[in-house]
């Protein structure tokens, strides 16, 4: 097992930790639908905490340990700004797997892609719109209706 493969996990496992501490705030924080979302993502966090603690332990490697709180970007003051907490969250533990992706064991890599792609899903998920088709790309601006035809406008005389 590669060292630098063991500080990957670690790192993923870190990013973990961090979005449980959030998720738990955020989850004492909303209520209804919204609330159920966050729960089962809290309860995804975790499990693939776990995971990431018994890779590296079966590895020879020493976990990461939780930190007693975390800095949030921002206060989730209100729903929105809880939504937008949780698609922050998802993007953040994202970029940690992207690194894991790069792991020299293949089976570290195939974890991180699936992880990525869940990871992905709940944060697209958590948005209250769809994002653009090409995201990056300039919004066309809307054309003007187009002007009557002169024939439509006269009077046929």
């Amino acid at each position: 097992m590669s060292p630098d493969d063991i500080e990957k996990l670690r790192k993923a496992l870190a990013a973990e930790h961090a979005v449980l501490f959030a998720y738990g705030l955020l989850g004492a924080r909303t209520s209804g639908s919204l609330r159920a979302r966050i729960s089962a993502a809290f309860d995804a966090h975790r499990a693939r905490r776990d995971q990431l603690r018994t890779f590296i332990t079966a590895r020879g490697g020493r976990p990461a340990e939780p930190d007693a709180s975390y800095a949030l970007p921002f206060f989730p003051a209100d729903q929105a700004l809880a939504v937008k907490l949780a698609v922050h969250l998802e993007n953040g533990v994202t970029a940690a797997y992207l690194e894991l992706a790069a792991a020299q064991d293949i089976t570290l890599r195939r974890y991180a892609a699936l992880a990525m792609q869940e990871a992905v899903t709940r944060s697209y998920a958590f948005r209250p719109a769809q994002p653009p088709a090409f995201p990056g790309m300039p919004v066309a601006a809307a054309a003007p209706p187009p002007s009557p035809s002169p024939s439509a406008t006269s009077s046929g005389g």
